[in-house]
């Protein structure tokens, strides 16, 4: 058989048509193989037969069908759990074979076979839901690994499936309780929902404090990879070697330090889903090593030269700038940036979502006062003074502001006390700590004959915890940059906030 398998060579072909020889079944046994039914569909019968006769050598069951309107009785009257559908045939289009497909069974792989190099038709396949593209002419090798990866992603799909069946009363989903009535929230839930259940990368933006981690965890959790981990890497906390390194892997004697192999991110997410935080300030150099992985899910650790692990994974990307312009800028590759924007979903800013602020606050009020105090004895309320003054509040920090703001208020009120607008802090209280009376009680308040050293304590003490939680909300919870504003290194930030029991909430839903 030719050494690769479509149209003539043709120029400005990529490395990944180097794909070189690897374990590309993911250790996929036989029978594992033969349980997954496949469709080629193209009109030219030298493709379609050359790809029916490498994959049944390799154990799958294999149909091919040389005419659109055919192949689509096929996929509306019998069950296939991959399609392999060339995106430009004369009588029915690639597009139409793809929705189709995905109509009679949502849970179908299809992956496009296309001659024309355009990102733009191959953006589009993606966005209306393909699985992948496959650009021709491709190598034997190539079609073992896509297939391989698709074949892995079934069977854990299957696994997840089994294990709901078994236990429908502890559904993945039901762990996360969504807080939100407006319609713009409302909306980016229900995209996330949609295209929870299908493997398209999903690229999440909003501001600091949102709670893009939080979407990325609803996605994973109603996927079909539920039961396999959901990996995060914040992209802007790690230098550029640490980074590499953590995503990556390392073999020994890499770098110094190096003194044995060790397993990346990438390789911790097989088979489940990694979430890559703060993507726009990944450095380029890592960026394009991604891309590789992206595309062929080959994994190369730093310092190794040959291929160290073939890895199926879903990928989530998230950033609270404008990706688009930071195309423009350079910041990031714009085919890095399509291959994970398939499915854009935007969260919008609490002020955005005026609904939804006394809702969240009541939640964060009963989950941080059973984190926190008696939780069998009564929880404070708001009073509809401090209802209207959350709602006035501009909450920079979004979800996390708030969050943080109502922790503050419940370690320091008693049970069943009516929480008033002075009672939460930057909303009756100093809008940061240049406030100097703010800082903390006033000097003369409960001193009676409290000696200078024990009045001093208390009035810093008061005025770190108020600093600290302004700085983390200011900083929209990055906690490099608050230690580079607080002037001090990030092991004594977190020393500070743990002297004054505060934590760095990274989602604005919480476990029940």
């Amino acid at each position: 058989m030719a050494s690769s398998l479509g149209a003539p060579q043709s120029p400005g072909r990529t490395e990944r048509d180097a794909t070189p020889a690897v374990a590309a079944d993911l250790s996929i046994s036989a029978a594992d193989k033969s349980s997954v039914r496949i469709l080629v569909v193209d009109d030219e019968r030298t493709l379609r037969e050359s790809c029916k006769s490498v994959l049944e050598v390799d154990g799958y069951r294999v149909e091919v069908c040389g005419r659109g309107g055919e192949a689509l009785e096929l996929v509306r009257r019998r069950m296939f759990d991959v399609v392999l559908v060339d995106l430009y045939m004369t009588e029915v289009s690639g597009m139409e074979l793809l929705e189709a497909a995905l109509a009679a069974r949502p849970e179908t792989i299809v992956i496009v076979m296309t001659g024309n190099p355009s990102v733009a038709s191959n953006v589009e396949a993606l966005r209306a839901g393909a699985w992948d593209y496959l650009p021709k002419p491709f190598s034997a090798t190539h079609l073992q690994i896509l297939v391989g990866r698709a074949t892995h992603t079934i069977l854990v799909g299957r696994e997840s499936s089994a294990r709901r069946q078994e236990q429908p009363d502890d559904s993945p989903g039901e762990r996360l309780t969504v807080i939100g009535v407006s319609p713009v929230f409302l909306r980016a839930i229900d995209l996330a929902r949609r295209v929870a259940p299908t493997d398209a990368s999903v690229f999440i933006t909003g501001e600091s404090g949102t709670g893009k981690e939080m979407i990325a965890q609803f996605i994973h959790l109603h996927s079909r990879r539920s039961s396999r981990p959901l990996v995060a890497v914040n992209c802007a906390a790690l230098p550029e070697g640490l980074l590499e390194s953590e995503m990556f892997g390392h073999v020994k004697g890499a770098f110094t330090g190096a003194v044995k192999d060790k397993p990346g991110l990438l390789e911790a997410a097989n088979g489940g889903t990694l979430f890559l935080d703060e993507l726009i300030d990944m450095p380029k150099s890592i960026q394009a090593k991604l891309l590789r992985v992206i595309q062929d899910g080959v994994v190369r650790r730093v310092g190794s030269s040959a291929t160290n692990a073939v890895v199926n994974v879903r990928f989530i990307a998230a950033a609270n700038r404008d990706p688009e312009q930071a195309t423009k800028d350079g910041l990031l590759r714009e085919d890095l940036y399509y291959r994970l924007r398939v499915v854009p979903v935007h969260l919008p800013s609490l002020r955005e979502r005026q609904q939804d602020v006394t809702l969240l606050a009541n939640h964060f009020l009963q989950h941080f006062w059973k984190r926190h105090r008696d939780a069998f004895a009564p929880a404070p309320k708001l009073t509809e003074a401090a209802n209207r003054a959350l709602c006035a509040h501009p909450w920079q920090g979004n979800v996390r502001e708030l969050q943080n703001a109502i922790e503050h208020a419940v370690v320091l009120l008693e049970p069943g006390q009516e929480i008033q607008p002075q009672d939460i802090p930057f909303i009756g209280g100093p809008q940061g700590p240049s406030a100097a009376e703010g800082a903390g009680p006033a000097l003369g308040e409960g001193m009676m004959e409290e000696s200078y050293h024990a009045a001093r304590d208390r009035v810093i003490a008061s005025f770190e915890r108020r600093y600290l939680t302004w700085l983390v909300n200011h900083v929209g919870g990055n906690m490099s940059k608050a230690a580079r504003v607080a002037g001090v290194d990030r092991t004594t930030l977190y020393r500070l906030m743990e002297r004054h029991g505060l934590q760095r909430e990274t989602i604005t839903v919480l476990p029940e």
